[in-house]
């Protein structure tokens, strides 16, 4: 078996839209395989275009990006779903289905993307639940959740087929700060297993806590720390 060292991610003199209007421009940046990075930025800077051009969400016009081995710039449709399983997203607002258990929500994700193996599927539920700390949940309904529960369901959706990257947008929006924290040192527990991690915040709070390489979105540019220093305004975006 050949072991690849090339960067999980490579972009390269890239624009990033917001419908007809460009975001981000000529951007170039490389995340490592298992490397941790934030991506910061104010409300409209285009952290979340950028997020969504990563995963073929929204198209890429100019440049080029690697993500996971896939061309994102001429990736085909039919190309999409197989890039998804190499990269789990997770949402700010949670995304599950309401009206199915958490065990018929993860379910549905495996059948989805080609798993048959009953006995299989049931044991990589449980895996994933265990991975990001629930217990006995697999019964429940979603409403019956904590809101950190039901990110903790997203974060084990994400993980079923074993992404060599995750993506999270915003993660803890909508959580208070201590279970913020908690759900920060779960992506911390995936990452140290090997999985690489993008993710976008505003909490300062959870940055200074858990210092890593940061990307900043600022007035069309993409900042890079690993590159150049730049100081943490002490404001919530």
């Amino acid at each position: 078996m050949i072991f690849s060292t090339d960067p999980v991610l490579r972009v390269q003199s890239a624009t990033v839209f917001q419908g007809n209007r460009s975001v981000l421009e000529n951007i170039s940046f490389e995340m490592e395989k298992g490397e941790f990075v934030f991506i910061i930025g104010r409300t409209g800077s285009g952290k979340s275009s950028l997020l969504k051009t990563l995963y073929a969400d929204l198209p890429l016009r100019l440049g080029d990006i690697d993500v996971t081995g896939f061309n994102i710039r001429g990736i085909k449709t039919k190309e999409v779903p197989m890039l998804r399983r190499k990269v789990g997203i997770i949402f700010q607002d949670f995304q599950l289905l309401q009206d199915r258990t958490v065990a018929e929500n993860l379910t549905f994700v495996m059948r989805a993307t080609g798993w048959k193996d009953s006995s299989k599927m049931k044991n990589r539920l449980a895996e994933v639940l265990m991975q990001v700390g629930l217990g006995s949940v697999e019964k429940k309904m979603p409403h019956h959740l904590s809101g950190g529960e039901q990110q903790r369901v997203a974060i084990a959706r994400a993980l079923l087929n074993e992404p060599l990257m995750l993506i999270a947008d915003e993660p803890t929006g909508n959580l208070d700060p201590d279970v913020s924290l908690g759900i920060l040192k779960v992506f911390q527990q995936i990452n140290k297993s090997g999985t690489a991690v993008l993710m976008a915040t505003h909490s300062y709070g959870l940055i200074r806590k858990f210092p890593a390489r940061i990307l900043k979105c600022e007035e069309g540019r993409l900042l890079d720390s690993k590159k150049e220093n730049f100081v943490l305004e002490t404001e919530t975006y």
